[in-house]
């Protein structure tokens, strides 16, 4: 007796990935999402490739996996395959104290977030390749 399944939340051409607290403010990485928000899937590896920012590798190996995601499960066209979404979330925050003077304490946040890819299938007709800068 198991649970039923769930309808499927996404479109037929569209494939997603989830990457979970990553050692990251949302802030910060609200800045690496916005450079491949809406950009054709090579454009974004290749930005994220060459980004100087440290959390852009982690970036980038959750839009791969997306990216299998969308061949290997839903069997899209990698060369057609748009970022349509990158969404981040807050996730947990860790607490911990430094020593100040005259014994006093203040408090550290260490910051941690959620990133969700989605990746589309591009229409035929759909000419936004030109628009990719």
């Amino acid at each position: 007796m198991s649970k039923p399944k769930h309808d499927r939340a996404l479109a037929e051409t569209e494939a997603q990935a989830i990457g979970r607290n990553i050692r990251v403010s949302p802030r910060k990485l609200n800045l690496v999402a916005g450079l491949i928000r809406n950009q054709p899937a090579s454009t974004a590896l290749a930005k994220l490739t060459f980004s100087k920012r440290r959390i852009a590798k982690e970036v980038k190996t959750i839009l791969e996996s997306a990216i299998a995601n969308a061949e290997n499960n839903h069997q899209l066209d990698v060369d057609r395959l748009i970022v349509s979404k990158a969404e981040v979330g807050k996730a947990m925050v860790m607490r911990r104290f430094h020593a100040r003077g005259r014994g006093r304490s203040a408090q550290i946040q260490k910051f941690f977030s959620h990133l969700k890819i989605v990746v589309a299938e591009r229409d035929e007709n759909d000419s936004s390749e030109g628009k990719a800068a």
